[in-house]
């Protein structure tokens, strides 16, 4: 009970400095007034909120909607802000400038020149390939030692087991954990 909870808490024999018996009497009694005021409004605002819940239930709003809807207005709430305006103000002006104009075309430039630059890689390794399987044929080629101990095959071949060792960890197919480059593994007798 509430007057319980506030009479207890301050004894009479507990008195600061300066207080009267009288005026503390006065005190314990608002205490207990202010709680119980405090009660009531909790139990009135919880009959609110249940009656809230079930309006909006009958009105067919969901949690879910009332988010989306409160999502919806913090957003427009954004948009309208005075931070967002000047924000968006001076990204207009950034990208009406001469310098940003500059730069996307030298970055356009640059993309279209890698682009390029790439396909003719592309193009020449096509080529190198294309003259090998002429020159061989496939089934030939891969059995034949001269290719396999090429420097040009030898160096795809580390490459490629390089990219295997780094993505899979080499202990794919029973191989050990070690890295196709590494003449002499470590045991590794880490608990982990």
């Amino acid at each position: 009970m509430p007057e319980e909870r506030g009479a207890a808490a301050v004894s009479p024999g507990t008195l600061p400095p300066g207080l009267t018996e009288e005026e503390a009497e006065e005190l314990r009694l608002e205490l207990t007034k202010v709680e119980e005021e405090i009660h009531t409004l909790r139990q009135v605002l919880s009959a609110k909120e249940h009656h809230a819940s079930e309006l909006k239930r009958k009105l067919g709003l969901s949690p879910l909607t009332e988010f989306k809807q409160n999502i919806t207005k913090s957003w427009q709430d954004v948009q309208t802000s005075n931070a967002y305006l000047s924000a968006s103000a001076t990204l207009d002006d950034i990208s009406s400038s001469e310098v940003y104009k500059k730069t996307q075309e030298t970055l356009s430039q640059a993309g279209q020149k890698t682009s390029a630059a790439l396909s003719t890689v592309g193009t020449a390794i096509s080529r190198k390939l294309g003259d090998m399987s002429s020159n061989y044929s496939i089934r030939h080629s891969i059995s034949m030692p001269t290719m396999r101990n090429s420097p040009t095959f030898k160096s795809f071949e580390d490459k490629v087991g390089n990219i295997k060792y780094k993505v899979v960890g080499g202990k794919a197919n029973g191989e050990s954990a070690h890295s196709p480059n590494e003449s002499n593994p470590m045991q590794d007798n880490a608990p982990f």
